[in-house]
């Protein structure tokens, strides 16, 4: 069944990493959101997985020892979003660092009165720009359950926003893309979200979305490719404009 993961190896000339057919199986079960890939997509993405965990560094934490067949799960799921985009896109950086589970680093901050702050709250992810992608390995694991939430799918999702500078919610675009309608649809769709959540409303997409313009773009990835009906329905303007710029269909898939 895996024949081709190693047609594709000595394609792309990679040194092979050890996964057996057993842990390709498992991966692929573990992630229902994969089930609706064709099989050249199937094909595609197993290509990207390979050539991902060969360019990046997986660093575990607190003693985390990260193993084979958790690389391949972390690494299907972050190459899902550029199935139809390449490697490339995930250029200028190279760790991965993965808690057991959910970590709370400090934060610094000062407020309006000049009075400094120390605060820390628990995070099933964050990413650097031009840094690392740090995870929790319990809610990486846990994921691609089609329930609309990801935390690998919105670290990564924050790693193309930061392509061409911030994290905004204005990743770069393709040429043929309008980025005035981006704007003004994402724009409409986080005033929108806000109000909704300001009135007590769920729509079944998490709050988070509302923090910001960036993790407002994060947190509909997620639903885009685990949620798509959802999203579709909630918000079609954005879900076109997500179809556009990441090149896939997961409605199409689910259907």
């Amino acid at each position: 069944m895996f024949k081709w993961i190693s047609n594709c190896l000595h394609r792309f000339q990679l040194e092979r990493p050890t996964f057996s057919p057993e842990a390709w199986n498992a991966a692929f079960n573990a992630l229902p959101l994969l089930d609706g890939l064709t099989a050249n997509e199937r094909h595609q993405l197993g290509v990207l997985a390979i050539r991902f965990i060969d360019r990046k560094v997986f660093e575990g934490a607190q003693g985390l020892v990260v193993t084979q067949p958790m690389k391949l799960i972390i690494s299907l799921q972050a190459c899902l979003l550029i199935l139809e985009l390449g490697l490339d896109y995930y250029d200028g950086w190279s760790s991965i660092i993965v808690y057991p589970s959910g970590f709370a680093p400090e934060r610094v901050f000062v407020d309006e009165y000049g009075v400094e702050h120390h605060v820390r709250e628990e995070l099933a992810g964050e990413a650097w720009q031009r840094g690392p992608v740090v995870l929790s390995w319990d809610d990486a694991d846990n994921a691609g359950g089609e329930e609309g939430y990801n935390p690998v799918i919105h670290e990564f999702a924050h790693k193309l926003d930061m392509m061409n500078g911030d994290d905004n919610g204005f990743p770069p675009l393709h040429p043929e893309m309008d980025a005035s309608a981006w704007t003004r649809i994402f724009s409409a769709g986080f005033e929108d979200f806000q109000r909704l959540r300001d009135r007590g409303e769920d729509i079944g997409i998490d709050d988070y979305a509302a923090t910001s313009p960036g993790e407002f773009f994060a947190v509909v990835t997620e639903v885009f490719f685990e949620r798509p009906d959802l999203l579709r329905s909630s918000y079609p303007d954005i879900y076109e404009e997500l179809r556009q710029f990441y090149r896939q269909d997961p409605l199409a898939r689910l259907q």
